[in-house]
């Protein structure tokens, strides 16, 4: 894990999302790219609806160059190899496009704001399409300790296993790991088999179970978090078919909207 690709938006996540990046980068010893997306606003064929929509596009543009401005004055003061790219699109469509040779992602978590981007659909479509690890990170985040207590959730499915696989480079260089497995009746592979995985790559896992019902999963996770006094939650996109519940699962979405701490989410 050496490439981390950094959200470069002006909206209300943006500290949290860059403290995060930095941190994660410093800790791999890594590179971290920007992409500044200038977001395209909706088109009508209606004349006035087209007008307006040029307005907010040159505001949109205005906006985003006085951001990229202050970000490299202020990147160039970092302890960071890094460097900045801007395209113009849709969120969620121009971050997998760039995405390629990112071995981590870092976006918000849903924003406060109802003006701002919708970051939760943003990070949920892109792990999804883009294959790749997505940090959602609070927008109140101050930073992300890799060296702190590490939650990895665990419900036997193969997204479970690929957040597991992607997060190994960090998990290393957790103090602790716990390996969660949050019981709701759906079975999968065992949690030994995901603790006999973090063992050959070094790891030493403590397991720990709750059992709860289907709907309190999310409530679950996150008050073992906040017990263990986590840095971070590995956990894969959740979800239990029917079209993948509408593309995010009841759990991934309830922790997309509140969860306190940076999630690293694979699908």
């Amino acid at each position: 894990m050496k490439n981390v690709l950094l959200l470069v938006h002006d909206d209300d996540g943006q500290e949290a999302r860059l403290q995060v990046a930095l941190d994660i980068t410093r800790a791999v010893d890594g590179h971290l790219k920007c992409l500044d997306v200038m977001h395209l606003p909706v088109t009508a064929s209606d004349p006035i609806a087209g007008i307006a929509g040029g307005l907010i596009f040159q505001e949109e543009r205005a906006r985003e160059t006085r951001n990229r401005v202050r970000l490299r004055e202020r990147l160039a003061r970092e302890d960071v190899r890094w460097e900045m790219e801007g395209v113009t699109g849709d969120l969620a469509l121009c971050i997998p496009v760039h995405a390629t040779l990112a071995d981590i992602i870092v976006l918000s978590r849903q924003l406060e704001s109802p003006t701002s981007p919708n970051m939760a659909a943003v990070a949920s479509k892109v792990a999804l399409h883009c294959h790749k690890p997505i940090v959602a990170v609070p927008q109140d985040c101050t930073g992300f300790n890799a060296t702190g207590t590490a939650i990895v959730a665990w419900d036997g499915s193969t997204s479970a296993a690929a957040a597991l696989a992607a997060s190994v480079p960090l998990l290393k260089l957790a103090r602790r790991v716990v390996l969660l497995q949050v019981e709701d009746g759906n079975g999968g592979e065992p949690m030994e088999e995901a603790a006999a995985y973090l063992s050959r790559h070094g790891i030493r896992a403590i397991m720990r179970k709750v059992t709860t019902e289907r709907a309190d999963v999310a409530k679950s996770l996150q008050r073992v978090c906040s017990d263990e006094r986590a840095s971070y939650c590995v956990m894969g996109i959740y979800g239990h078919s029917q079209v993948r519940e509408a593309l995010l699962g009841g759990v991934t979405r309830q922790m997309l909207a509140s969860a306190p701490l940076p999630l690293i989410m694979a699908h």
